[in-house]
């Protein structure tokens, strides 16, 4: 089970399939995701203008990992490990749903070429 930290509606979701590989998924990594638990507009403080629900309870959409509780280890030798497991939901095309990202994204995306998922985050570490 994953967070869903962008605005296109779900909250929870749930890896069925990690794409391209046989073993777990880590930060970068495309994933086949489940949409769990839908978000409520007045869950994220979105207006009830905004198209906040692009996604429904069962729906089958690719997602990318941007935070795993799993450690990481950086080519510098530095190590990051994050409270929670999140992603962002992305279309076939590889562009993400959602038009915000709450919260901080791993900086790995930079060197999977995830850079349009960087750029909506407030922040990365």
């Amino acid at each position: 089970m994953l967070n869903c930290i962008d605005n296109s509606g779900a909250a929870i979701v749930e890896c069925a399939l990690v794409v391209g590989q046989r073993r777990h998924a880590t930060i970068g990594d495309r994933i086949v995701a489940i949409v769990q638990k839908q978000r409520n507009a007045s869950d994220a403080g979105m207006s009830s203008a905004s198209a906040g629900n692009k996604v429904k309870r069962g729906d089958i959409r690719h997602a990318i990992v941007v935070r795993t509780r799993k450690k990481v280890q950086r080519p510098d030798g530095s190590v990051v490990k994050f409270d929670d497991n999140a992603c962002v939901l992305i279309n076939k095309a590889g562009d993400p749903i959602g038009s915000r990202v709450n919260g901080v994204v791993g900086a790995e995306l930079r060197r999977r070429k995830w850079s349009k998922i960087l750029s909506m985050a407030p922040t990365h570490a």
